[in-house]
This record gives structure tokens, C-alpha cells and sequence, in this order.
């Protein structure tokens, strides 16, 4: 990049007797002067030069490997928010308080046998309490309990077994419905069901003495309601289902539509199978000498298909436009 030296070479004074060296010939002897190849530079101290080219060099490095937000070093680079953690099973608080109230209620069983039976009896839905011709009977609660007793029934469970099982089908469909409805409509959602699952059985069993208990009314009812909009695109039981929230607001299907569904009509034929089966064989999930009041779950079941636009917050679409949203991305019905 530059000449040769010039050191040690000496030009003819001008006239005046003056040195042609160049102005800035202050520079020690040792220090080579040479002719710099830079156009329009006549001199230029070359150790000089090379220093200032090997800084310009280096700083130039440091630019490029340099982080760009580095030159704001008032402003330190905050660290990245960490990802929300989804948990492995989330449930609404209206769900959860349902739950907790149903269990919390089964305590009633660490009660003195007397004073078990007497809650049973007052707060249990028994058909003979309506009977009229049994002017001489009394039941505990008098006439207050039928009232309450189409509603407080559902609270009582016979063991842990008949809780689990409620909870069980709660988890999928409650949530759903919760999340969809809100609380206040929740609850009365399931004591409207509980309260037609009761006059199903009082119309069934009409001179029954035996106390009924458990939810599996409202359950069933929840499971109904649930199944207008399940297998809508989008929606819980559905192939291609969003996040729990979104999932239970896609708009529900008609009544009319969800009867001509495939996948309704499956679910239908196969819930009113097992309870027809359970109906039949006498089969039992709770305690020695209970049988299940199969004819409360289908009083529960069909008030909440048929009673869950009343309740249904989230504005239903067209019918046409309904109908063809339940079909998924894969094709399937």
C-alpha cells in the first residue's frame, strides 16, 4: 500500500537556505518517512498510517462480531418471558365448587347411623312422600321436603364409588357446559335436570318408599346439552379442537340438526343402550340392595337436550351454515 522509505535520502536546500523536507519533519530521524500511494497525498508518516489502519482494522472487527443492542447499554436486554405452563387437566370454578360441595356433603356418612338415616330421609327424594292416600304417615322434613327434595337428592351419594362415577362423565361434559354457561347458569342448569329426573322417577314409582340419591340426573342432563354442540368443528369432541375455552363457545347445532347428525345419533343409541341394559338387569353401582333409578337419568337426559337453548348464552348460527361447520378439516361427519 505504500513505497519504499525515503529514509536516509536529503534534498537540495531552496534558495532561502530552507530544508525541502516536509513541514511536519519534527518527526524523529528514526521514523521513515515514505510517499503515501493515497492520490492527492504528498507525505505521510507510514508508522503512523499502518497504526491508525491496524485500530480502523480492529475496530471494524469489533463492529461486525458486535451484538447491535449493545451500543444501549443503559437499556439492559430483558430476559424472555417464559411460556405459560398448561396443566394436565384444568376445570372451570363452577365445576370445581360442584365437586367440592358433593364431596364435602358425603361427610355426612362419619354421622352416627341415626342421624345418617334422618339426613337421607329429609333431604333424599322419596315418592311416597307424595302419595296422598297415606294420611297417617309423616315423613321428617314435612311439607317443606317436597319441595327441596327435588333438588337436594342429587347432593347425597350412597359411597365413594357412586361419586366417582358421576365425576367421572363430569369432567368432559361439565367442564364443557361450565366454561359455556357460566356459573349461575350452571347451577340452575343442574337443578333444573336433577328436578326432571325426579318427577321421571316419581311418575315411574309412584308408591316407592326407598329414598332416591346422586347426581346422575343432572349428569345425564349435562351429557344431553353438551352433545348440540360436542362434535361441532372446533369443539371438544370434535378432530380438530381448539383450546377448552374456545372450544365450548363454537355456536351449538339446532335441535332439529343435531337429530339428523351421525355422531349425535350414535351417542344417543349407545347412552340410552347402557341405561336401558342397567334397567333391565338391575344392575348397581352403589351400596347393597341399591339399584339404579335409570328412569331419573332419561328424565334428566331429555330436559337437557331439549331444554338448552334456554340456557345457551353463545348466539347459534344459521342452520345451513350450523350443519356445515360440524364437518372437520378431515372431511369426517
Amino acid at each position: 500500500m505504500f513505497s519504499r522509505s525515503l529514509r536516509g535520502t536529503r534534498r537540495p536546500a531552496d534558495q532561502g537556505g530552507r530544508s525541502q523536507r516536509p513541514p511536519f519533519s519534527f518527526v524523529p530521524s528514526f521514523v521513515p518517512i515514505s510517499r503515501c500511494a493515497t492520490p492527492g497525498v504528498r507525505f505521510r508518516d507510514c508508522a503512523l498510517a499502518q497504526g491508525c489502519e491496524s485500530r480502523l482494522s480492529l475496530i471494524h472487527r469489533r463492529i461486525e462480531v458486535a451484538d447491535p443492542l449493545d451500543s444501549h447499554p443503559e437499556s439492559p436486554l430483558a430476559p424472555p418471558p417464559e411460556a405459560p405452563r398448561e396443566p394436565i387437566l384444568t376445570l372451570p370454578p363452577a365445576l370445581t365448587a360442584y365437586i367440592l360441595l358433593i364431596a364435602a356433603i358425603h361427610l355426612r356418612v362419619l354421622l352416627p347411623p341415626e342421624l345418617e338415616n334422618w339426613t337421607i330421609d329429609v333431604f333424599g327424594f322419596i315418592p311416597k312422600r307424595y302419595d296422598s292416600t297415606l294420611l297417617d304417615i309423616t315423613f321428617p322434613g314435612g311439607e317443606g321436603a317436597k319441595v327441596w327434595t327435588f333438588v337436594t337428592y342429587s347432593l347425597l351419594h350412597a359411597n365413594l364409588t357412586h361419586i366417582g362415577f358421576n365425576v367421572l362423565w363430569l369432567l368432559p361434559f361439565g367442564s364443557a357446559l361450565a366454561r359455556r354457561f357460566g356459573a349461575l347458569r350452571f347451577f340452575v342448569f343442574m337443578a333444573v335436570t336433577a328436578a326432571a329426573g325426579a318427577l321421571a322417577h316419581l311418575l315411574t314409582h309412584e308408591h316407592a318408599i326407598a329414598p332416591m340419591i346422586g347426581a346422575s340426573a343432572s349428569v345425564s342432563g349435562t351429557m344431553a346439552a353438551a352433545i348440540r354442540f360436542a362434535f361441532v368443528k372446533g369443539s371438544f369432541l370434535s378432530f380438530s379442537r381448539g383450546d377448552a375455552e374456545a372450544a365450548a363457545k363454537v355456536p351449538a347445532l339446532s335441535l332439529w340438526r343435531a337429530l339428523r347428525n351421525g355422531r349425535v345419533l350414535a351417542f344417543l343409541a349407545i347412552w340410552f343402550g347402557v341405561n336401558i341394559l342397567f334397567g333391565a338387569t338391575s344392575l348397581s353401582l352403589g351400596g347393597e340392595g341399591a339399584s339404579v333409578a335409570w328412569q331419573a337419568h332419561i328424565g334428566g337426559f331429555l330436559a337437557g337436550l331439549l331444554l338448552f337453548s334456554l340456557f345457551d348464552p353463545v348466539p347459534r348460527t344459521r342452520d345451513d351454515a350450523a350443519d356445515a361447520s360440524s364437518v372437520d378439516q378431515s372431511g369426517r361427519v
